[in-house]
């Protein structure tokens, strides 16, 4: 029971992190995503990178629910990204609604990585 929550939750984390790849396809779907124009073409090179990064992220966080040994590395680099990326929009007010759409997502992905980790955790010490 416990591991098909942990798998339901990673999926739910995955799909939130897949989201961004689609800013890869170029500027235009950047602006939709994040409420920026980017015209400047090394900032839309570092942007469509790191989409990707977010894709492959994704990847292996739906890879790791059907996958149990990967689990613990999914959960580790999921819980990173979103960390990280709530400090760093913590210590940057003043960003725009797009913006603060992707901080109300990057929660909802951290409720997802907190509660598989400890339905993880717990499942590990009860075998």
């Amino acid at each position: 029971m416990m591991s098909k929550a942990v798998s339901v939750l990673l999926i739910f984390a995955g799909i939130i992190h897949l989201l961004p790849l689609s800013g890869v396809l170029g500027a235009e779907r950047l602006a939709t995503l994040y409420g920026m124009t980017f015209d400047e073409p090394n900032l839309l090179i570092l942007m469509r990178s790191r989409a990707v990064l977010f894709g492959l992220l994704g990847a292996l966080l739906l890879y790791a629910a059907f996958h149990p040994p990967l689990q613990p590395i999914a959960l580790l680099g999921g819980l990173i990204s979103v960390v990280s990326f709530l400090i760093l929009a913590r210590l940057s007010p003043g960003h725009n609604e797009a913006l603060q759409r992707v901080v109300i997502a990057d929660w909802g992905a951290l409720a997802c990585l907190l509660l598989a980790l400890v339905l993880y955790c717990i499942a590990r010490v009860k075998t």
